[in-house]
């Protein structure tokens, strides 16, 4: 089944006590940005967008293009087919740091990581994410299977000369250290950045890209926000995570591409930039990363 098949989810979201409708569109930007990393094969809410009707909003609302990441074999080939069908849509492919312990457990992280190999070949993977290390939802005992994984993607994103995504959930001193130790990729991106000031200057001297979701937004994330004042304006991202993460006014409520405006807006209004100017800088840092998504 194709990736803009509407039945072809590869899970679906738990609804639990949410509002699950989709927020409003917001006013769109004039300048065009693009959705640095999202999960669109995750169905949300009721009525679900496919493929299509998430690419058909978020281009009414001022996004060029996203990111599709996958974390699992299933979806990586979904985010891979979805980036080879859409212009509008670039696919990044790995094992998620809290799925590596699981392939190992059952002896197939060998096998997972050749297929997330295999996958990076194509012309329109421009990223291998997300990988990482996850110490919040992982315990001690999946910890070798992730820093195993994590490196092994660090080696392919080198091999395929593209970009690689991190996940890094309450392990940022041992993700700085791994890449320390082996070499970052010319091109890395902390997804949904989480770290403080000092992290975002010690990534941004060493040439990361800090990528920032609608949590910047949150009222409990001084963190971040004072992370993004401090970060080189050359290597800052947006993101939704979707369907995760929405921004405030809407957090708990399915998030999606087209709700990329109302965290930008936030950003500009924190950096006390100009809208456009913001949108211009992320538009230029994003396809330095990840290249034309007319090729």
């Amino acid at each position: 089944m194709a990736a803009d098949d509407p039945s072809n989810y590869v899970r679906r979201r738990e609804k639990g006590g949410r509002d699950v409708t989709y927020p409003p569109l917001p006013e769109p930007l004039a300048v065009p940005v693009y959705d640095n990393h999202c999960h669109l094969e995750i169905a949300d809410g009721d009525d679900p967008l496919s493929l299509d009707e998430q690419l058909a909003r978020a281009a009414a609302a001022g996004i060029a293009g996203v990111v599709q990441a996958g974390g699992d074999i299933d979806s990586s080939r979904w985010s891979a087919d979805a980036a080879a069908r859409h212009p509008r849509v670039l696919a990044a492919v790995a094992i998620h740091p809290n799925e590596a312990p699981e392939y190992a457990a059952a002896g197939r992280l060998d096998e997972a990581i050749a297929v997330i190999d295999e996958l990076a070949a194509q012309p329109r993977v421009r990223a291998i994410g997300e990988t990482g290390l996850d110490f919040f939802r992982t315990g001690e005992d999946g910890r070798p299977a992730q820093f195993t994984s994590f490196e092994a993607h660090i080696a392919l994103a080198k091999k395929h000369d593209i970009a690689m995504q991190i996940h890094d959930r309450d392990a940022h001193e041992a993700v700085l250290a791994t890449l320390e130790r082996v070499g970052a990729p010319e091109r890395t991106v902390f997804h949904c950045f989480s770290g403080d000031a000092e992290m975002a200057r010690i990534a941004t001297d060493r040439g990361c890209y800090l990528s920032f979701a609608g949590n910047i937004t949150f009222r409990n994330a001084q963190n971040l926000r004072d992370a993004l004042a401090v970060a080189s304006r050359d290597r800052i991202l947006v993101e939704t995570d979707a369907p995760f993460l929405t921004p405030t006014p809407f957090r708990g409520r399915p998030n999606a591409p087209y709700l990329v405006p109302v965290t930008v807006r936030f950003m500009a209004g924190e950096l006390g930039v100009d809208v456009d100017e913001l949108c211009a800088q992320l538009a230029a840092n994003t396809l330095a990363v990840y290249g034309s998504f007319l090729d």
